[in-house]
């Protein structure tokens, strides 16, 4: 069967929906999923029955409503379609089922919005999601929202981000008789991950209970040659990849592009562009599905940001556009003088809410794993910058400077080989430090963690240009000249926010003293930046916009503090195991190995003892003293931070454990590159990065 055949199949989607459904039912339903018409619940029943009937001859017996709580990941809880009925049972689904869910609400992260003793929530259908059947479960995204309506998942203040832009970015489209109907920001998402052997992980600790390394000395051959970039894929993991794709291509996901990463046991996955919030529940299926696959291959998927130390992170690069309905890409020079200054006005509008709302993208990326990723190997720095590449830059400038714009024109190259076409160049080059590039047609956003939920940073990316939007059209809306009117907020804006571009080195030392004098934000771990979230300024913003209730912000702000403080607490007590149960076990029998080796020739008559033996009792000795004294002060901080509470206990973990930890793993990793191998607990990096 061929890929055309088959992709989508276990999706309810339109062709489905369209064979499956009267064409008055169709229709109203279309208006929802296309325009973002209020959904007819008079409608409900005949989906629901349609849905159920299609479910059933999948093979599926129960039904979920998928939603996504603020953990990160996604939940379900599963009832089937029976019902009884007389003596019998039959296959039943309505459309109140179809709609809305009670599950309960108590055990989720809700921030302090709901008590634990209050546990009703609701999930609620999100129709502009398609369903679909995996395993014997049919799966129906939703929303979900606490008993008095507060929203306690990611999904829903992603449509309202996106319902803010689209009704913004319509008046500015209006203003410049563009005409278009929707506009959707879309998103295509690379997801970096390392596969490793099972049965290897199964033998480290730290992989198993924290997702990732927390010992570990540097294996002799790692990236340096960067032969496994773009290199060969080995066998087992093109296995991996191929039912990967089938996979997710039947689930309707468009997984396009594959290839190994730049760190041994790395690799990448990107998928087609889609609308921003179908491309977050397809990026949430993808983790979960790479997960289920790499298993039955013999293989573990690991999804944190910093699993090897000294060697790449994994990210997820969220390319980011704004499309209307009619097909337009709003991020592309346009064909004619209106899209073009469509395309201008739209890059300044981004440009101004990068610089405004700066600490809001850097919120939305601050996790304690990704603090581990970024500011090294390929990973951007923590400063949020934006890259616009020569061309674009200088058109601005001109703008700015009120140079009339010269046609463009189309960059020819070659490369001296006659039996090779010649190709046009890109507009930009590309820039691999910039946290925030411009790619040519669209932005890419390279802070994000490989294990994050994209719809946080899309959240903050759509609320904050739809905010800057707001400011636009009310402003060109009262203007006489509207060309007039664009150029001069092009102009002014771009001056009064170029302090947010830099074309160079995100790396270098230079830069973290030229964004201090520009007045751009060093936010370096997540308890430095999430204060940032709960800004006057932001939750005006998100009020404004509709995005989130105060509420609901400090909701989210308590628990990103609360999952950072969690996750450095399990891989503290985690390395406190290891050191105690197995590390220190482990060194001192190689100690008592050589003492007694020592004395052996002592006994035979051998008066000297060998360079080599004196020097490496002397240094384990040593590291057995440091490892145990750093031991015993990492075990009196977490006594310390059971007092504490809040963004006080974060930050000392932040400053103080996290100190800790590094100084004990550096002790331990040192004593590693000294111990004879087979008496290491833990198989080594080598091990780890080569066993597939």
């Amino acid at each position: 069967m061929s890929i055309s055949e088959f992709f989508g199949s276990d999706v309810f989607n339109k062709e489905v929906m369209r064979k499956s459904l009267p064409v008055k039912t169709f229709l109203k339903l279309e208006e929802t999923i296309i325009n973002g018409k209020k959904l007819d619940k008079e409608i409900a029943d005949e989906v629901a029955t349609a849905m159920k009937n299609w479910a059933v001859s999948k093979g599926a017996t129960h039904y979920t409503h998928w939603f996504q709580p603020m953990t990160g990941a996604t939940a379900e809880k599963h009832d089937g379609f029976i019902s009884l009925s007389g003596d019998g049972v039959i296959l039943n689904f309505s459309g109140k089922e179809l709609i809305k869910g009670e599950p309960d609400a108590s055990s989720f992260p809700s921030g302090g919005l709901r008590s634990t003793f209050e546990a009703r929530g609701y999930t609620v259908w999100d129709p502009t999601s398609y369903a679909f059947v995996k395993g014997n479960t049919l799966y129906i995204p939703t929303a979900f929202c606490s008993y008095s309506g507060e929203a306690i998942d990611k999904k829903t203040p992603l449509l309202r981000s996106m319902d803010a832009l689209n009704h913004q970015a319509l008046r500015i489209l209006k203003l410049l008789d563009i005409k278009a109907n929707k506009v959707l920001p879309m998103v295509g998402v690379e997801q970096e991950y390392f596969l490793i052997d099972k049965e290897v992980f199964k033998k480290r600790k730290d992989l198993v209970l924290c997702g990732r390394t927390l010992f570990g000395a540097s294996s002799p051959k790692d990236q340096q040659l960067d032969d496994h970039y773009f290199g060969m894929i080995k066998p087992r993991v093109q296995a991996f990849m191929e039912e990967l794709n089938e996979t997710l291509w039947r689930l309707g996901i468009p997984a396009k592009t594959e290839h190994n990463e730049v760190a041994p046991s790395q690799h990448e996955l990107a998928p087609i562009f889609e609308s921003c919030n179908i491309a977050a529940d397809h990026n949430q299926l993808t983790m979960e599905i790479m997960q289920k696959v790499a298993d039955k291959h013999g293989l573990v998927c690991l999804l944190n940001e910093k699993p090897f130390a000294g060697v790449n992170g994994s990210g997820k690069h969220n390319n980011w556009s704004i499309n209307t309905d009619t097909g337009l890409n709003l991020l592309s020079f346009g064909k004619t003088a209106k899209e073009n200054m469509a395309f201008y006005l739209f890059v300044t509008s981004i440009i101004k809410a990068v610089d405004d709302y700066q600490d809001l993208l850097r919120v939305s990326v601050a996790t304690a794993s990704n603090d581990n990723r970024l500011g090294g190997n390929e990973a951007p720095p923590v400063i949020v910058s934006m890259f616009l590449g020569d061309e674009l830059m200088k058109n601005l400038e001109d703008i700015a400077s009120d140079i009339s714009l010269d046609e463009r024109k189309r960059n020819v190259m070659g490369v001296g080989i006659e039996s090779i076409p010649e190709f046009v160049r890109d507009n930009t080059d590309r820039n691999r430090t910039s946290p925030f590039a411009f790619t040519g047609n669209k932005f890419e956003f390279r802070m994000l963690g490989s294990s994050n939920s994209i719809s946080c940073t899309n959240i903050m990316l759509n609320s904050a240009v739809a905010d800057t939007l707001l400011h636009f059209a009310d402003e060109l809306e009262g203007v006489s000249d509207i060309n007039k009117g664009i150029h001069e907020i092009i102009k002014r804006e771009f001056i009064s926010h170029k302090r947010i571009i830099f074309n160079g080195n995100g790396y270098g030392e230079e830069w973290i003293s030229e964004a201090k004098k520009r007045g751009l934000l060093n936010l370096v771990t997540t308890p430095d930046a999430l204060p940032y979230l709960i800004k006057d300024k932001n939750i005006e913003m998100f009020i404004r916009n509709n995005i989130y209730s105060k509420s609901e912000v400090e909701a989210r702000y308590n628990i990103q503090l609360d999952n950072y403080s969690k996750t450095v607490l399990i891989e503290a007590t985690t390395m406190i195991d290891m050191v105690n149960k197995d590390y220190l076990p482990a060194i001192q029998k190689y100690e008592s190995s050589l003492v007694k080796e020592i004395k052996l020739k002592k006994d035979i008559g051998i008066a000297s003892i060998s360079k080599y033996e004196t020097k490496t009792i002397d240094e384990l000795f040593t590291l057995t003293d440091r490892i145990y004294d750093t031991l015993l002060k990492l075990e009196s901080a977490l006594d310390v931070v059971k007092e504490l509470s809040g963004y006080e206990k974060a930050k000392y973990i932040g400053d103080k454990v996290k100190v800790l930890m590094e100084d004990l793993r550096a002790y331990v990793d040192k004593a590693e590159a000294i111990t004879q191998g087979d008496m290491w607990p833990y198989p080594s990096y080598s091990t780890l990065l080569f066993s597939v």
